[in-house]
């Protein structure tokens, strides 16, 4: 195996994976280093206990608070990365978004370029990833130069009932893009199958449009791009004046070994990717790789987000419920003029998910038995923009492990949201006092452990004293060094980051392909 490449792409997810896809014609010599490997195929990929109690698929890396208490953190290598667990929900950011935001908690930076040059990104981001959805419904909907790929997933009888009483207390509910291979008109030939078991599992059936199913596996089919799986990266190292990244230094299944690249692109995830940068200090960097700005690991973000069951009163046998969403209060109402943010469904959930702790019990008896909980729950998911603080972040602890600091903010805008969404519960066949947070009978103690939407440690801009990556994510101090995960994301908006991460991937690649010209 060639040790010396074109592009050395560091991660396979929404990023990486998406960028190696993209490359992968040019006949450029590209790697791609997992950490990971393969995701095992197994009845276990569909089990709740396994998934959500057991934490089967969980890495089992140990980061630490700033108070210094350990923490597992939930997250995932394998190759396509997080996309593996996703929901799938693929949204584009707002198109005001891209602007300076004024909120509750503060300000949200304008990016450096507009939503204009985003769009026909997300439009080929949409189409690779086939997302189904329906134009004109969502009333905070950015303008699009194409229709979805593919028709919107029809709501199941209990959700479309919801979606008809939203209407009837005149809210504007939306089919949510979703990343799915299904058929619907003609199921027999469909991938998808429609199954109780996607949001927040792994597809068994390889129907979800993941990174791993849709980028790289068509990328590694070209005999210029390799994939290395098991290849945990530890350094970037540079020449003397610090310019250039010479080599990635990964160990390979436990064995050090050492690559080079003309370009070397980090797609790791927010978290990993500036703790690579960090661990790559040397004299050119002491602070850290690219970081004369003292920017890098700084600015985290992950949303402020709660989702919670509430208990309906007919039954909901929905098996996949991901179909609806409602932005009405994306950006404020009359009553409460900052943004608040999404409404969207979460996956069913199920009895497994469960683990009869006092708490629910306590919540829901004797009204319902824990056995009738799943039968009649339906599962929201709110999710608000948490705002970049440069205290906020990402550094080395002794052992050379992560250290994340976090101190919550712009909080109000969920409590409002959440205010107007169980307001109208009565109105929607839901019994409103009947709620439960999703993190009373889910396994995740440590609210921070919760990373699936981190991002904004690199983020990119135009001023190198404020920004780690230039408006094409090449990093300031460092010609050849490349990030294409949501780690350039100056702010993060309030609804999933996945489909950007995608479309700035498409975007960078087509810089990339200029240059390697």
């Amino acid at each position: 195996m060639s040790d010396e490449y074109d592009v050395v792409i560091v991660g396979s997810g929404a990023g990486g994976g998406t960028l190696a896809h993209r490359l992968a014609p040019s006949g450029k010599r590209i790697l791609i280093l997992e950490r990971g490997d393969w995701l095992p195929r197994e009845p276990d990929n569909w089990d709740a206990t396994a998934v959500f109690v057991d934490n089967r698929y969980v890495s089992h890396d140990t980061w630490y608070d700033e108070r210094g208490r350990a923490f597992q953190p939930q997250i995932h290598y394998f190759v396509g990365g997080a996309t593996k667990f996703y929901g799938a929900a693929l949204y584009r950011l707002r198109e005001r978004d891209f602007g300076e935001l004024t909120h509750h908690g503060g300000m949200s930076p304008a990016w450096p370029v507009g939503y204009d040059v985003f769009e026909p990104y997300y439009t080929q981001a949409e189409q690779l990833y086939q997302v189904h959805g329906n134009r004109g419904e969502d009333p905070t909907e950015p303008p699009a130069s194409a229709p979805y790929p593919f028709p919107a997933v029809s709501h199941e009888p209990r959700i479309q009932q919801l979606f008809d009483d939203m209407v009837r207390v005149d809210l504007h509910p939306f089919h949510s893009p979703n990343g799915i291979m299904l058929d619907e008109a003609n199921p027999a030939f469909s991938r998808c199958i429609r199954c109780g078991t996607c949001d927040g599992f792994a597809c068994l059936v390889h129907a979800k449009s993941d990174a791993d199913v849709i980028a790289v596996r068509p990328a590694i089919e070209h005999d210029n791009v390799t994939l290395v799986r098991n290849a945990h990266v530890r350094r970037l190292e540079t020449d003397p004046s610090g310019r250039t990244v010479t080599t990635v230094v990964a160990d390979v299944d436990g064995e050090e070994q050492r690559f080079t690249g003309s370009v070397v692109v980090l797609s790791a995830g927010a978290a990993n990717s500036a703790k690579l940068l960090l661990s790559s200090a040397n004299d050119a960097h002491p602070n850290g790789l690219a970081n004369g700005s003292d920017q890098v690991g700084r600015n985290y973000m992950f949303h402020n987000s709660r989702a919670f069951l509430a208990v309906s009163v007919e039954k909901n046998d929905t098996r996949f419920q991901k179909t609806l969403g409602l932005n009405d209060y994306y950006f404020g109402d009359d009553e409460f003029a900052y943004p608040m943010g999404n409404v969207q469904m979460v996956g069913k959930s199920s009895a497994p998910m469960y683990r009869g702790e006092k708490p629910l019990e306590t919540r829901l008896a004797p009204t319902f038995a824990l056995e009738e909980v799943a039968e009649h729950a339906v599962d929201f998911w709110l999710s608000v923009e948490d705002l970049p603080d440069p205290a906020n972040r990402v550094t080395l602890a002794d052992d050379g492990n992560i250290t994340l600091t976090y101190t919550p903010n712009n909080r109000e805008p969920l409590d409002q949201l959440y205010h107007r969404v169980t307001k109208h519960l009565g109105h929607l066949g839901m019994h409103p006092h009947h709620l439960v947070p999703r993190d009373v009978y889910m396994k995740n103690d440590v609210p921070v452990a919760g990373c699936a939407h981190q991002a904004g440690t690199t983020r990119f801009g135009t001023d190198p004293a404020t920004s780690v990556l230039d408006t094409d994510c090449r990093a300031h101090e460092v010609d050849n060094l490349y990030v294409v995960d949501t780690s350039f994301f100056p702010s993060i908006g309030a609804v999933n980051p996945a489909l950007t991460a995608m479309a700035n991937a498409l975007r960078v690649g087509d810089h990339l392909l200029a240059r390697l010209a």
